[in-house]
């Protein structure tokens, strides 16, 4: 019979891993500007392009429906997303950030590439690029062997 070492495991590292990056990001996130992670996927995917509705920006970030729908309602009530009626389907609403939530991502992604500095500290370059290469291979293999654990089975890993 197979034992499981739950220690050498590479799914549960995984999980432990960003868990506890998860964690400690929220907290500087929530103390020094009040937003949750949620939160700040969005604001970070809203300021990276064009307007997305909700369901789009569910399969970007990997989050489900209902936690989408819920960033998405504290970001409109804090001013920092405007929710207009999609062109393309009037049952869904289109989230773009709104100035307040431009200058909010103009002073947030300083502090959050200063913690993935800090975070990636002790690894070479070449290391990161190993690590990023990585997980993407694993975001393409959880697609092809569990599709239906993606919001988006279609779609290439964000």
């Amino acid at each position: 019979m197979a034992v499981l070492d739950l220690d050498a495991f590479l799914p549960y590292r995984l999980s432990i891993a960003s868990n506890v990056v998860s964690t400690a990001i929220a907290t500087v996130y929530q103390s020094m500007f009040g937003l949750r992670v949620p939160e700040w996927r969005l604001v970070c995917v809203l300021a990276e392009g064009k307007g997305l509705t909700q369901q789009a920006l569910g399969a970007r970030t990997q989050m489900d429906k209902v936690t989408v729908s819920r960033a998405a309602i504290a970001l409109a009530e804090r001013g920092l997303v405007a929710r207009v009626p999609n062109p393309g389907d009037q049952r869904s609403r289109v989230l773009n950030l709104t100035d307040s939530g431009r200058e909010l991502y103009a002073v947030v992604a300083p502090k959050a590439l200063e913690m993935e500095r800090a975070l990636f500290a002790e690894f070479t370059d070449a290391e990161r690029s190993q690590l990023r290469d990585m997980l993407l291979r694993i975001e393409q293999a959880v697609c092809k062997i569990a599709p239906a654990a993606t919001n988006d089975p279609g779609a290439p890993p964000p």
